[in-house]
């Protein structure tokens, strides 16, 4: 007979392997490994996450790590930018490039260039010099002066794999978003690697979870063949959906206390089950704000998504949706105060 799993008790399972009920005491790329990457949209938003996660976080090691080229940022889960180790992106890059490919259709109609001859003349240019989009769409339109910079440019990052470079994601000097080719970058090939590796990663960082939130998760179709093959439990939801999980992987019980947790905007933890009601019962909409990150994002109270907060001239306002705990909250936004703004004050906007 399988195992339902109520609610409570997949929100303090997927809490356990996200580092979100106690902080963990490993370094920041194998917590990155361990994510199975980190939602980079915006650049300084894995900082606020490694922060909630990890006990004795400082910025600086992310930013080394970075600098390092021991991490890399590129568009891998969902087609959207992520942060993730440069073995993970050597392994699994080629993954995403059917989802990518499908995105150009939409955006490359009435090109004179072919994808090929943009490909090339995109590796060249990108291999000589980091460019923002802008500009690697200008110095394309240079060679085909009747198509469109931005299409040309879109084209070329969907056939190039391409990465971020710094100091685009470094705390304390973020810079504007320039590209260069992953093999360039990393000075390796990207790898062919089977899918199992992936899925039993996203199950380590999000699980239990079904098919549909794999696939969620990744962007990626026909997971179900991948799941059948490989030695997993499992269980059921209280909406009788059928979840996946590692033999070995922590389901606590449902008693386990869940303290106050800081979210980045765009952290995956809201973002990466096609049903999110272990943390969002409610079914907000999660916001999606613009900007480099670090200054908005949302908090868990006893593992529920219950407000947003953001840091604004010097004060670090919290938005709960309803009545909740405030002392515990005040206290952690304190903590999360030391790392973006030292000295700012703490406010609370009641609903």
């Amino acid at each position: 007979m399988t195992t339902t799993l109520s609610r409570r008790a997949l929100n303090r399972a997927t809490l356990a392997r996200q580092f979100l009920l106690k902080r963990e005491t490993i370094g920041a790329l194998d917590a990155i490994e361990h994510l199975g990457g980190m939602q980079s949209q915006a650049p300084l938003a894995p900082y606020v996450g490694l922060w909630s996660r990890l006990a004795g976080f400082v910025p600086g090691e992310l930013s080394k790590l970075t600098e390092e080229r021991r991490v890399v940022r590129a568009h891998l889960m969902r087609a959207t930018v992520h942060l993730v180790s440069a073995r993970d992106c050597l392994n699994w890059h080629r993954h995403f490039r059917q989802r990518h490919s499908a995105a150009i259709a939409l955006h490359i109609r009435g090109l004179s260039a072919s994808l090929d001859e943009i490909r090339d003349e995109a590796t060249r240019v990108l291999g000589e010099q980091p460019l923002t989009r802008a500009a690697l769409g200008a110095r394309l339109a240079s060679r085909w002066p009747g198509d469109d910079p931005s299409a040309l440019a879109f084209a070329a990052a969907q056939e190039v794999p391409i990465c971020q470079v710094p100091p685009r994601g470094i705390w304390g000097g973020n810079g504007p978003a320039a590209w260069t080719p992953v093999e360039t970058w990393l000075g390796r090939p990207l790898r062919t690697t089977p899918l199992d590796d992936l899925v039993l990663r996203g199950l380590g960082a999000f699980g239990p979870a079904g098919i549909a939130d794999l696939q969620m998760w990744s962007g990626l179709t026909r997971l179900s063949e991948v799941v059948e093959r490989l030695p997993l439990l499992t269980f059921r939801s209280e909406t009788n959906q059928i979840l996946y999980d590692l033999p070995a992987a922590p389901r606590p019980g449902e008693d386990v206390l869940a303290p106050p947790r800081f979210l980045p905007e765009y952290d995956n933890l809201l973002l990466s089950h096609r049903d999110r009601s272990r943390f969002n019962p409610a079914g907000r909409r999660v916001p999606l704000p613009p900007g480099n990150g670090a200054t908005t994002g949302t908090f868990l109270v006893d593992g529920r998504w219950e407000g947003t907060w953001q840091l604004r001239d010097g004060r670090l306002s919290l938005y709960p949706y309803g009545k909740i705990d405030l002392d515990p909250l005040v206290a952690e936004a304190a903590s999360l105060c030391a790392l973006i703004a030292p000295g700012a004050e703490v406010g609370v906007v009641l609903p």
